[in-house]
């Protein structure tokens, strides 16, 4: 969860320089030794959350802007996650339709109690925040409608449920008075569940070991009779750091653990190739070890972030204290015991189960409701895409609106989940004059491109490239063409992007200049960037009125490599 007031935007703005890049480790999938590859959910997934259900797992991300909101994925061994819905998926109770870049739902936690799943949240627009909660018997849905909980300030919330049947709900606020910019302090009430109303006095049960520099994402766990709180501070940058306190009754006093913090990277140098981590969550296996999630960068270079944090895994041990003098030890848990770090490979959790090499992802639109990991950019006021009209085709209706900040416009996409991919798609499209659709690669409203068919000013078929930025868009290219059907296809090479296009879907023709994939970098882009690039189907009609649509036979997106290693560099 972004800070809210966070020195992330101030430092990837001084990062922003330089050409050159290394590419970070991660993904030389090790199953024959053992191991798995971090992250374990590679692309834009931020703030995990995590609950075990019997032998499934399931866990709940940041969406911010996107929607469906809050990704509910589900894995049997923690290293395999599919995506199977989203616990925010009713456009209408949103309140997602004009949500600014990086605003919206963010740090969810789920929780299962009962028979029932939770997820709580806070949407967040126009700095307005309002946190609820929703709830299914199924994780996959239906999820009910938000139910929001009043007078819960602040952001990051959970829930916990002791078991003498109570249920408390946590988040932070910005204290009174604070003694500097930043600071933040959890608090803790309990929570009536038939009425989700809070109820009975607030306790304020913390501020972390920095003083609570952005103290966040707090959550509650119960063993052996004590309570711990576990929570994010230092901001989501390379400060970012998890510590954890300990109490003998849920409303404190928590002592915090002599060895804070217990996670995190901010030792390590700028060019170490994981770097960011923080706001955990752990996680009891049925046979009693434990692991945590935690979100984290794999930044180019060690600054550019293009595909937003990402959830890495770590095992987890609890250790008591050894000091001979002390009468009253405590038991804390230590991550990732070997090393203190987030590794790019670990053990696998359950050495029967090997993490599968990255997959190629095929939509060939055969169902009738999109496949999970397509989302949007806002929630739609109303369709803009069917899958009816056309059997085995997405129909893709164009919107006057096109890529600007709090706009409405047609584009649906998947998240960009390695640094080298290939993805493609073939449309018929019949543009009119003021009318374009195509394929497109887009970090927020102003850091996009897209190679689109559309009409010349001399009225001719053309396959433009074009890029969105602040000042709105350049025509970077265009090239004449004939034909209404068209493959097309873009490339990732770390910072390099190129769009292709093609007649016959055989021969491949570049289009367009070589892309700078920094120009999506958070490292560069004005403004808080919390999400990560997207991949997907666009169309616009400019600012008029059309009737007219786009139709996309499938669309494919694979990744290149299945070893991301360091020391690649990008030539100027």
């Amino acid at each position: 969860m972004p800070s809210m007031k966070n020195p992330f935007l101030a430092l990837l703005m001084s990062l922003a320089s330089g050409l050159a890049f290394a590419m970070p480790a991660g993904h030389e999938y090790a199953a024959a030794s053992g191991k798995f590859s971090n992250p374990v959910i590679p692309g834009f997934a931020p703030d995990p959350s995590i609950v075990r259900v019997g032998q499934d797992f399931y866990l709940v991300s940041s969406s911010f802007e996107y929607f469906p909101a809050l990704p509910i994925y589900k894995s049997r061994d923690l290293v395999n996650w599919t995506l199977i819905g989203h616990a925010l998926s009713d456009s209408n109770v949103s309140g997602l339709h004009t949500v600014e870049s990086s605003g919206g739902v963010q740090a969810a936690t789920i929780r299962y109690h009962q028979g029932t799943f939770y997820v709580v949240t806070t949407r967040i627009v126009d700095g307005k925040m309002a946190s609820f909660i929703v709830t299914a018997r199924n994780p996959e849905g239906p999820w009910s409608a938000p139910k929001i909980i009043n007078d819960a300030v602040g952001i990051d919330p959970s829930l916990f449920f002791d078991d003498d049947g109570r249920v408390w709900y946590t988040a932070n606020w910005i204290p009174p008075n604070p003694e500097f910019d930043g600071q933040a302090e959890i608090w803790l009430q309990e929570l009536d569940l038939k009425r989700f109303v809070l109820k009975g006095p607030r306790h304020f049960i913390g501020r972390g070991c920095c003083q609570g520099v952005w103290a966040e994402g707090p959550h509650i766990y119960k063993r052996n009779g004590r309570y711990y709180l576990l929570i994010a501070e230092g901001g989501t940058s390379y400060e970012h750091a998890v510590s954890i306190s300990v109490a003998d009754i849920v409303t404190g006093p928590y002592k915090n653990n002599p060895r804070n913090p217990v996670l995190t990277h901010r030792n390590l140098s700028y060019d170490h190739p994981i770097t960011g981590i923080g706001h955990a969550d752990l996680v009891e296996l049925d046979d009693g070890r434990w692991y945590a999630v935690a979100l984290g960068w794999r930044l180019l270079d060690g600054r550019h972030g293009i595909l937003g944090r990402e959830t890495f895994l770590v095992p987890v041990l609890w250790e008591s204290e050894r000091e001979w003098w002390k009468e009253n030890k405590q038991t804390f848990p230590v991550f990732s015991p070997d090393s203190g770090k987030v590794e790019s490979h670990f053990p696998l959790p359950f050495p029967a189960l090997p993490q599968a090499a990255p997959a190629e992802f095929r939509d060939e639109f055969n169902t009738t409701a999109l496949n999970p990991e397509w989302t949007f950019r806002r929630a739609p006021i109303r369709p803009f895409h069917n899958l009816r009209d056309n059997t085995g085709e997405l129909r893709l209706f164009p919107q006057p609106g096109a890529f600007a900040e709090r706009t409405q416009y047609s584009f649906v996409g998947i998240r960009q989940r390695h640094f080298q991919f290939e993805s493609s798609t073939v449309m018929a499209f019949s543009p009119e004059h003021h009318e374009e659709a195509g394929l497109a690669i887009v970090q927020k409203d102003n850091a996009a491109y897209a190679m689109t068919l559309a009409k010349s000013v001399s009225g001719k078929n053309v396959i433009r490239v074009s890029q969105m930025t602040e000042a709105g868009p350049t025509i970077l290219s265009e090239q004449a063409i004939s034909e209404t059907k068209v493959f097309l296809k873009v490339t990732g090479n770390a910072l390099a992007y190129q769009f292709y296009f093609s007649l016959d879907g055989k021969s491949w023709l570049a289009t367009g200049p070589v892309i700078d994939g920094s120009t999506l970098s958070p490292a560069v882009l004005r403004g808080f960037n919390y999400t990560g690039v997207f991949i997907g189907l666009y169309a616009t009609s400019n600012g008029l009125k059309s009737d007219n649509y786009a139709d996309f036979e499938w669309f494919t997106y694979s990744p290149r490599s299945t070893k991301e290693t360091l020391g690649l560099r990008r030539t100027q």
